[in-house]
């Protein structure tokens, strides 16, 4: 499986971007998929999952009513949506998969799967 996330650039604080998370080789079927971010200086950091499993959706607070995860119906891509951006969201987004459970889907440690990232830029 290889992952192939797209969509970052630079915005205005305010504004919205989407990001897309590719798969190839395999739809991702009943899989869990996340995004990541790591910002200059910091460790990487989680921000939303989506488990095909059972359809739940996961989130850090500080982006909760701000993003939102989705997938589109053949199960080979997988949207961040992200409106209301603030400068501290500047950073590299990494989408991240994996097969099994639903369970600590925070922890990047759990992910087999990663795309090479896109930079998102909120300027201020």
């Amino acid at each position: 499986v290889q992952l192939q996330a797209s969509g970052g650039g630079l915005v205005q604080a305010g504004g919205s971007l989407r990001l897309s998370c590719a798969s190839s080789g395999r739809p991702f079927s009943s899989w869990a998929v996340a995004w990541f971010r790591q910002a200059p200086g910091k460790e990487r950091e989680f921000v939303t999952a989506l488990s095909w499993n059972d359809g739940r959706t996961y989130y850090m607070d500080s982006v909760k009513g701000r993003f939102t995860i989705s997938g589109d119906n053949s199960r080979t891509t997988v949207f961040l949506q992200m409106n209301s951006l603030k400068p501290e969201d500047t950073a590299v987004y990494y989408c991240a998969a994996r097969a099994g459970a639903t369970t600590a889907m925070w922890s990047s440690s759990t992910y087999n799967y990663w795309g090479q990232g896109t930079l998102v830029t909120v300027s201020s």
